[in-house]
């Protein structure tokens, strides 16, 4: 058994020595485990709606499989739904894309992962502003390339600036990843903000702009969502939107999510796709048409919930001596800092103080996890006694 087991080791590609296991899904692991032995955990760490799929999309998906679309369809996404997915952009992104500029893949992570693998030689620089989603960096080392990092302070939002951005480009930059809104930080690039980026990468024209916008419907900017292309929409020939029914539609076990861009680029993309998972679920895909094309009424009131739950969070966290904190635009996450309290406690991570509150019955993700130390990210996506719960958890572990 030793003898297969150090087998088993050599065997193992060294390229996985690269990537690291995902925090948010370990620490929603260890909250699972610990609730299994009885304990009372209220897990803040994990990224998820809380509210059910609305019906008249899971009325969509049960026809689908009495009417027997249990088939293949095209690796792609069915026409249907790249009709609808064509639809959204140009309704709600004022945006027009062909079938040819679309893929639809098994969640928005399937879609940047082939686009990575797509994209990227040995040695390429991608350029990822930090704090940063988890998946990120290992997605680019994955592909053999470079995430080059760039830190978006407290100070600034937790957003990068046109300074930064022009410092961070090197002759080997392949492309740049953007999430607006935000996980961790919910934060959101203005429309002033976009047009400052866009300046300077206009006048790098072989850099692919990759804009993440998975949480645009959970949003409550002061004015109204836009990303990159909206404000220069001549990058819009490199520049790739992904984008999904995961967070908005409370879908996340449905495992939809959506890209458009170039046709070459999505070209590339669905050849990878085609030799991994081929198509989507043909049944979610049924959903996700019916979310895109009927369910639109059900995000406001979502979007309404989090946002007062937003409001409990931030009022609550920023009376915690220690605890500085931004108000977010969107997602359901905050990202406080809390390096003051760290020094006081002598403790020499934010990864000590989650196991910290996770004795205290709450489970967060480190900053560290997302490549910024001395923070916290806190999901507010749980009914309301709950998270009220999870806050006076908080503040007597923290004070």
């Amino acid at each position: 058994m030793v003898f297969q087991g150090l087998i088993g080791m050599s065997t193992l590609a060294k390229r996985l020595n690269k990537v690291k296991p995902s925090p948010t899904l370990e620490i929603s692991a260890k909250a699972a485990e610990l609730k299994a032995q009885g304990h009372d955990i209220i897990n803040m760490g994990v990224g998820e709606p809380d509210f059910n799929t609305p019906e008249t999309v899971c009325q969509a998906a049960i026809v689908a499989i009495q009417t027997g679309q249990t088939k293949y369809t095209a690796v792609g996404g069915t026409p249907d739904l790249k009709q609808s997915v064509i639809s959204k952009f140009k309704r709600d992104n004022g945006i027009t894309y062909t079938a040819k500029e679309v893929l639809v893949s098994t969640g928005a992570k399937q879609c940047i992962y082939s686009l990575f693998q797509a994209i990227i030689n040995p040695g390429d620089e991608v350029l990822v502003p930090t704090p940063y989603w988890v998946s990120y960096p290992d997605m680019i080392l994955l592909a053999e390339g470079q995430p080059v990092f760039i830190e978006a302070t407290f100070k600034n939002s937790f957003k990068i600036t046109p300074e930064q951005l022009k410092k961070a480009i090197t002759p080997k930059t392949k492309a740049i990843i953007l999430n607006s809104p935000s996980n961790p930080t919910g934060m959101t690039y203005t429309q002033a903000e976009w047009k400052q980026l866009a300046i300077i990468l206009e006048a790098h024209p072989d850099i692919l702009i990759i804009s993440d916008e998975i949480y645009e419907y959970i949003y409550w900017g002061s004015e109204p969502f836009l990303n990159i292309i909206n404000v220069a929409p001549q990058l819009k020939s490199r520049t790739i939107l992904i984008n999904g029914v995961s967070k908005s539609f409370a879908m996340t076990g449905w495992r939809i999510g959506f890209a458009a861009g170039p046709e070459w680029l999505i070209k590339g993309m669905t050849a990878i796709q085609g030799h991994s998972t081929s198509n989507p679920c043909s049944i979610a895909q049924v959903a996700a048409q019916a979310a895109l094309d009927h369910a639109m009424p059900v995000i406001p009131p979502m979007v309404e919930a989090f946002k007062k739950r937003h409001d409990l969070v931030f009022d609550q966290l920023s009376r915690i001596p220690g605890v500085q904190i931004l108000p977010s635009q969107g997602a359901f996450y905050v990202f406080p800092c809390i390096q003051d309290i760290l020094k006081a406690r002598g403790l020499d991570s934010d990864v000590d103080l989650t196991h910290q509150l996770l004795a205290a019955g709450v489970a967060v993700v480190p900053g560290t996890a997302f490549g910024l130390p001395g923070y916290l990210r806190l999901s507010y996506a749980m009914h309301e006694s709950k998270l009220q719960e999870a806050l006076e958890r908080l503040k007597r572990a923290l004070v």
